[in-house]
């Protein structure tokens, strides 16, 4: 049996070893126990927060790896992922970080339609998935899933979407194995646009929609309904930041047939708001979705605001920032002006989109302490 050992972060990763098949990752159970694992809250101990944050897949903060991102033809696997998870986890235990989106990608090829063997990949480690699933609750960690965009169950194009379900269904598979409880909800957006994506106007519960926007919003519906259970019940949905997206009020009118809660993205809803809801307004519709016992969640981030530099035929070309694009860390005032809002609302996480990934998140904690104390006790 041959053996592929990595040096990473000055220590020896896990070692790999070769089953005739393709790499594969020891058993969780070999791997370190991490100091304070599973201690809980007792006396004397501060209150839980009020809101966690939470880093999305990349951690830039240390040189570790989100998902086995080998190509098909060196036979990458679930198990090489979920040996980086565990160093993960490890590493957010240090940072005390509460909760991570995990990658989309973690069993590689698992759902492409040209390579079935590698469909098996949850069954084949199903006792490495049901270890790291208690290593997480053990550390407290909440755990999401945000599919790529291309999962769009209102397409038109009917293999496209049937692409979209089988891609939820295997996500909602991986938390089931994981044992990841009812907050590990997959993210997904919808849109309105046809093919040509055009849209001919803003969405609204008093607008009349026209017979293209009704038409996608029925195929969404008719889509989330064909799920299998364990998939529409982590089902979330959250508004988009352009015109052939759903804004804040389209999104509840999803909620409304569908039951799948709102994630409140609060950039994208400054980029597309048609019906002029203020933030605070807005927080509160997208937390009473949330069904009772589900901890809700909200993104946020912080417009891009250095120039770009574009590469065209007569030369480099500087351009302005777009609004939409995530910054490289969070605007301390905007965090601020988010929690102020919050006030008196539900508790509910929220997921920092930043390209500074964990270093933003223990930026932002250290300049909550220093411009909003108050306010920065209630976040953990």
């Amino acid at each position: 049996m041959r053996e592929l050992q990595a040096e990473e972060r000055g220590r020896a990763i896990p070692a790999l070893t070769w089953s005739g098949s393709g790499w594969r990752a020891p058993p969780l159970a070999e791997a370190c126990v991490v100091p304070g694992a599973g201690v809980k809250p007792g006396h004397g101990q501060a209150a839980a927060p009020s809101h966690r944050l939470g880093v999305a897949t990349r951690i830039v903060g240390a040189p570790l790896r989100a998902h086995d991102s080998r190509r098909w033809q060196q036979l990458p696997h679930l198990s090489v992922s979920l040996a980086y998870l565990r160093d993960i986890f490890a590493y957010l235990e240090r940072a005390e970080i509460r909760f991570y989106r995990l990658s989309s990608a973690l069993a590689p090829y698992a759902t492409h339609p040209g390579l079935p063997a590698f469909q098996y990949q949850i069954d084949e480690c199903s006792t490495e998935l049901a270890a790291l699933g208690d290593l997480a609750r053990a550390l407290q960690l909440r755990l999401t899933m945000h599919p790529g965009r291309w999962v769009r169950l209102e397409s038109e194009d009917e293999a496209l979407a049937a692409r979209a379900q089988q891609e939820l269904t295997h996500a909602a598979r991986l938390l089931d194995a994981m044992g990841v409880g009812s907050e590990g909800v997959l993210v997904v957006h919808a849109g309105l646009g046809t093919r040509s994506g055009a849209l001919a106007r803003p969405e609204g519960e008093q607008a009349r929609w026209t017979p293209a926007q009704l038409a996608a919003l029925g195929r969404f519906v008719r889509r989330v309904e064909a799920l299998p259970p364990a998939a529409r019940r982590r089902l979330a949905v959250e508004n988009d930041d352009q015109q052939t997206g759903l804004a804040l009020e389209g999104c509840l009118w999803l909620h409304r047939r569908t039951g799948a809660p709102l994630v409140l993205d609060v950039l994208h809803h400054k980029c597309h708001n048609p019906a002029g809801l203020a933030l605070g307004e807005a927080l509160r519709l997208a937390l009473a979705s949330w069904p009772a016992g589900v901890r809700p969640k909200i993104h946020l981030s912080s417009p891009r605001t250095e120039l770009r530099l574009l590469q065209r035929a007569g030369g480099r070309v500087v351009a302005p920032p777009l609004p939409n694009q995530h910054s490289d860390f969070i605007n301390p005032f905007e965090a601020i002006e988010l929690l102020q809002a919050a006030q008196g609302l539900p508790a509910f996480d929220i997921l920092l989109e930043a390209k500074a990934q964990d270093l933003a998140l223990l930026r932002l904690r250290e300049q909550l302490a220093h411009f909003a104390p108050a306010l920065a006790a209630t976040v953990g």
